[in-house]
């Protein structure tokens, strides 16, 4: 089999053919005893090692148990799951407007109940009002060269933020101070932005920490990400959205934002450095 049309997708099936490689060689047996102990050609385990063919979630059991790793394959079959769509390229999903990325995770936001979104850049898009967001996604618009469907994809958001009034569910918000003080809109839309985020510190399921910039912290700022329950993250680059979902990988992520809340501002701290940044546009 040829390698995969895009790299990102090659490089994890390669990542995971060298984790099952080094798995058998712990084991201490060859490619030929562990095609014995599971039922099938040495070529084909060959081939699983060399990235030639991706592996089924049956296949990896099989080499698991054959190797006496069993407690490696959820970690295992979750990356051999993400290494078809681990990346959403956001030009695809872009292709036919912004509107279409917005409703896209609309069935994951129902499903959750418990966000923890960690942001250094942005207002997160739970909190954002339509002029922040229109002002937003028009940057995006613009830089992407994608179709004009500003006010479509504004309203998507708005209808798909509305999970956040829904009482069932939990959301945890850490942000950079920094994120009060990037003027991405006007002076007016940024202040309307604010005061809004103020009233939403009101709502009994939702948690807002602010990480400022002052005190000596023990967590570097890092890109944004989303937690969704403790099944997966999304994570963001300017190129791609990472879909992750191995255990470890979310049990990472959950471990740094417990640390990042630990540094943040809550109640009328946060209170105080939101009210400091309205003041600033001034």
């Amino acid at each position: 089999m040829p390698p995969h049309p895009s790299s990102r997708v090659q490089k994890a099936r390669e990542e995971l053919a060298g984790r099952l490689r080094e798995i058998r060689k712990d084991a201490g047996i060859s490619g030929r005893e562990l095609a014995v102990r599971c039922g099938w050609s040495e070529s084909k385990s060959s081939r699983i090692e060399n990235a030639k063919t991706p592996p089924s979630d049956r296949d990896i059991g099989a080499w698991c148990r054959a190797c006496a790793a069993d407690d490696q394959v959820p970690d295992l079959i979750a990356a051999n799951r993400q290494s078809a769509d681990a990346h959403v390229q956001w030009k695809g999903l872009q292709r036919s407007g912004l509107r279409r990325l917005q409703e896209s995770t609309g069935d994951l936001y129902q499903q959750t109940k418990l966000f923890r979104i960690y942001v250094s850049d942005v207002i997160p898009g739970f909190l954002q009002t339509p002029g922040y967001a229109t002002a937003l996604l028009s940057a995006i618009a613009d830089f992407r060269g994608t179709p004009d469907d500003v006010s479509d994809a504004v309203a998507a958001r708005m209808r798909r933020n509305g999970v956040l009034s829904n009482g069932t569910r939990r959301f945890s918000f850490v942000v950079e101070e920094s994120v009060l003080r990037y003027r991405l809109c006007s002076a007016e839309t940024m202040a309307a932005q604010l005061g809004h985020l103020l009233g939403v510190m009101d709502l009994q399921n939702v948690a807002v920490g602010i990480v400022p910039f002052s005190p000596q912290r023990t967590m570097w700022p890092m890109p944004t990400f989303t937690i969704f329950d403790d099944s997966r993250v999304h994570a963001d680059t300017l190129d791609a959205a990472a879909t992750l979902t191995q255990p470890s990988q979310v049990e990472l992520y959950a471990r740094a934002f417990e640390r990042l809340s630990q540094g943040a501002a809550r109640g009328a701290a946060a209170r105080s450095l939101i009210a400091d940044a309205v003041a600033s546009l001034t």
